[in-house]
């Protein structure tokens, strides 16, 4: 078993005792520099990163092969890599980019398919001069997204 290969298995098996976070990047550098990105359902609290780290250490060992550990949750620019990181964003705003475009809107639903953004836009009117808001949907599968954010407004 490599050294990377132990690493996960050491994450995972602790990520078991806390079903509602979990694991969205595991890196181990050439130098043996060990980084860990973590989401939850309900956040990431400073504890749970706390308790994955002494797992880590616990769980492997320094003598058979040094490292050094980072253990953080991911920002809140972090790009959505995970279906259940768009389900736990359901009600917030996104900036979605596409091939053909990048959209900013409300994450109104997300399944194991795709996701439903909601959003108002300025269009010409149908009749007569000017322009009127009008209310725009989109079903978007994952398979299409190149990236998501969410947007985090003051």
């Amino acid at each position: 078993m490599t050294f990377k290969e132990k690493v996960k298995q050491v994450v995972e098996e602790a990520l078991l005792e806390k079903p509602s976070v979990f694991l969205i990047d595991l890196t181990v550098t050439d130098s043996f520099k060990i980084i860990i990105g973590i989401d939850g359902d309900n956040g990431v609290v400073l504890q749970d990163c706390i308790d994955l780290s002494r797992a880590v250490e616990g769980n492997l060992d320094r003598e058979e092969q040094d490292f050094s550990l980072e253990v953080a949750s991911v920002g809140v620019g972090s790009p959505l890599k995970l279906v259940r990181q768009y389900k736990k964003n359901i009600g917030r705003t996104l900036i979605v980019k596409t091939n053909s475009e990048n959209i900013e809107a409300e994450l109104v639903e997300a399944n194991d398919l795709f996701i439903i953004l909601s959003w108002k836009a300025r269009e010409a009117k149908k009749v007569g001069k000017g322009k009127e808001t009008v209310q725009k949907e989109l079903q978007l599968p994952y398979a299409d997204i190149k990236e998501a954010v969410v947007t985090v407004t003051f």
